[in-house]
C-alpha cells in the first residue's frame, strides 16, 4: 500500500488572485471556495492531485523548499514563456545558472521551472 497525493497546499495573501493565475498556466479551473477563503484549483474531470491556496497574513519571505516544475505542451518552450510573462509570471534568480529550465516566480513570488522538454513530446513512462 501507498498514500496519494491528494493536494499540494501554497500559503497565499490574496488565493483569489493565485488561483486564478494558476489555471490559466495549467489549464486548470477553480473547483471551490471554503468557509477560511481557501481556492482549490484542478483538472476538470480529473480526480487527481489538486492545488490548494490557503490565505495567511505575511508575505512570502525566502527562497521555496518545493516548486512545481511545468512543461510546454503544444509550444516549444520560448512560446510558453512569453505566454508565462504575459500572464504575470516573472523571471527569477535562484543561483541555478546556465540551465535548460527558466525559473520564474508566480504574483506572489512562489518560485516554479518551465522545463524545456514539451508535454506532448515526453516518451511514455514504462510500467513498473
Amino acid at each position: 500500500m501507498a498514500a496519494v497525493v491528494a493536494s499540494v497546499v501554497v500559503d497565499a495573501t490574496e488565493p483569489e488572485l493565485l488561483a486564478a493565475f494558476w489555471c490559466h498556466v495549467l489549464g486548470w479551473a477553480r473547483l471551490g471556495v471554503e468557509p477560511d477563503g481557501s481556492v482549490e484549483i484542478g483538472a476538470v474531470g480529473d480526480p487527481g492531485v489538486t492545488i490548494l491556496f490557503q490565505p495567511v497574513a505575511e508575505p512570502k519571505l525566502v527562497k521555496n523548499r518545493v516548486h512545481v516544475n511545468v512543461r510546454p505542451s503544444g509550444v516549444d518552450q520560448e512560446e510558453e514563456l512569453d505566454r508565462l510573462l504575459a500572464l504575470g509570471a516573472r523571471h527569477v534568480d535562484v543561483g541555478q545558472g546556465d540551465q535548460t529550465w527558466v525559473v520564474l516566480s508566480d504574483p506572489e513570488d512562489n518560485e516554479f521551472c518551465l522545463l524545456r522538454t514539451r508535454a506532448d513530446h515526453r516518451p511514455a513512462a514504462a510500467a513498473t
